[in-house]
């Protein structure tokens, strides 16, 4: 099994590469966030998964060994197969997912191509309950959707969240960005404060 190849790009599709490690051509499909990075001529190092069927060897190549979990980790997941992970790796980087998955934001994973809303639901069911070691599921995240979800949350939290929700961001994207605001101000900061953070969290 190879799990890693450190070479040379010598070409790139739409939806693979060809790496060229000591005069041997390796074909190697991968997302478009993944295969964007690539250039002709350039050295490389991709983590990789292979998977051998009766008919193919394939490879699938990554730039981090969190990508390649995360398509591991999606295809675990019924009626997820390397073509859907890749086009869910492809529109969201591992964050994403986990934002996604943390907030129970199936219309984020449903943006990608080939998953509908039924499956898009049965991402975020069955991935909700990986440890949050292997997802990257921000537990302070998790939290504060839970809490805002249940009414629970300060309204200060509540109120900036749902500002950012209403200027047109999604609403994990939202809670990510004042989440984030909330670590960085404190639990007592103002709604307005929150907003203003918010907004700089999410130009990073």
């Amino acid at each position: 099994m190879i799990g890693k190849l450190k070479g040379t790009v010598d070409g790139v599709a739409e939806d693979h590469a060809v790496i060229d490690v000591h005069g041997v051509g390796y074909v190697v499909q991968g997302s478009s966030r993944t295969l964007q990075t690539l250039t002709n001529g350039e050295a490389v190092i991709l983590f990789i998964e292979t998977q051998v069927r009766e008919d193919a060897i394939r490879l699938f190549g990554f730039t981090t060994e969190q990508e390649r979990e995360w398509f591991r980790l999606l295809q675990s997941v019924q009626g997820v197969g390397a073509k859907v992970a890749l086009a869910i790796l492809s529109i969201m980087t591992g964050g994403e997912i986990a934002t996604a998955i943390g907030t129970g934001d199936k219309a984020m994973v449903a943006r990608a191509p080939g998953v509908g809303p039924k499956l898009a639901q049965r991402i975020v069911s069955e991935l909700k309950d990986k440890s949050p070691a292997l997802t990257g599921i921000d537990l302070g995240l998790s939290s504060l959707a839970t809490s805002i979800s249940d009414r629970a949350a300060p309204k200060p939290v509540a109120d900036a969240v749902s500002a950012l929700a209403n200027l047109g961001y999604p609403q994990a994207h939202a809670m990510t960005a004042i989440a984030a605001a909330v670590k960085a101000l404190g639990d007592g900061a103002e709604t307005s404060a929150l907003i203003r953070q918010g907004l700089k969290e999410l130009a990073k």
